[in-house]
């Protein structure tokens, strides 16, 4: 029997590596790392939904100036391309958005405004600025962007945004660390079916919801485990889940420790 906390460190450090991000394991961190810019970035988390392979062929068919571009040449570079539950119209305002948010600062200025008042205001105040810099809306877009968390109870994990700032805060071999001024512990963790699935299995979960508040419950775990960087176990449990032979093969050799 293992130690829990000491196997999850040992994956957390054997993962933190360059190689861990490649064609063989695709993962939308990979794309983001090219460039290593917040609005870019922020476009490879949103549209992280669905087959990995699927993700990165989409994203790397985005050059980074699209923020930059107006909305004719937009247009013109976008024609006949889509994603899922985004339409061609949905990307081509996206990108419009993306450009006034530069325009009216950043990402981060805009986060740092909400957090302030703390962690989930910050990326409220973020979602909200999104919806008031264009008044578009469509399924797909708003899919995207999702909703401000209006009640923690009610709300969905909210994966891709938490992803996001995992990316933003964090800085090792994999996570950009590119804002300053927010506290790393203040993360909530990007839970997903994958780590989901293995938190339950390992019994660091006992909620049977994928939502915020089994996010904000696994978080509190794990800063047991690390109070100052949580959030550093999130990538390590995403791989295993993904790997599917953690789930049926090592789960019941660790144990936790009392």
């Amino acid at each position: 029997m293992r130690d829990i906390k000491a196997y999850l460190d040992a994956q957390v450090e054997a993962r933190n590596c360059a190689d861990e991000l490649c064609n063989e394991r695709p993962d939308p961190l990979m794309v983001a790392r090219r460039f290593k810019e917040e609005h870019h970035s922020l476009t490879c988390a949103l549209f992280a939904y669905g087959n990995a392979k699927a993700i990165v062929s989409f994203l790397s068919s985005l050059e980074q100036d699209l923020i930059d571009a107006d909305e004719a040449h937009l247009r013109r570079r976008l024609e006949g391309k889509y994603y899922r539950f985004q339409s061609n119209e949905d990307i081509v305002q996206w990108f419009i958005t993306l450009r006034a948010l530069k325009a009216a600062g950043g990402a981060e200025k805009v986060f740092m405004d909400g957090y302030t008042d703390g962690f989930i205001p910050g990326l409220n105040a973020l979602i909200t600025t999104l919806y008031d810099l264009n008044p578009y809306r469509s399924k797909g877009y708003e899919f995207l962007i999702t909703k401000p968390i209006a009640s923690i109870a009610k709300a969905s994990a909210m994966k891709r945004w938490m992803m996001y700032l995992r990316w933003m805060v964090r800085n090792n071999e994999l996570d950009m660390g590119l804002w300053r001024g927010v506290d790393q512990s203040d993360l909530i963790m990007p839970l997903d079916t994958h780590t989901f699935n293995v938190s339950r299995r390992l019994g660091l979960l006992k909620r049977s919801q994928c939502n915020l508040q089994a996010a904000i419950e696994l978080t509190e775990v794990f800063k047991k485990f690390d109070p100052y960087d949580p959030v550093k176990y999130d990538f390590a449990l995403y791989r295993l889940g993904q790997e599917k032979s953690f789930l049926e093969n090592e789960a019941e050799d660790i144990k936790i420790p009392v």
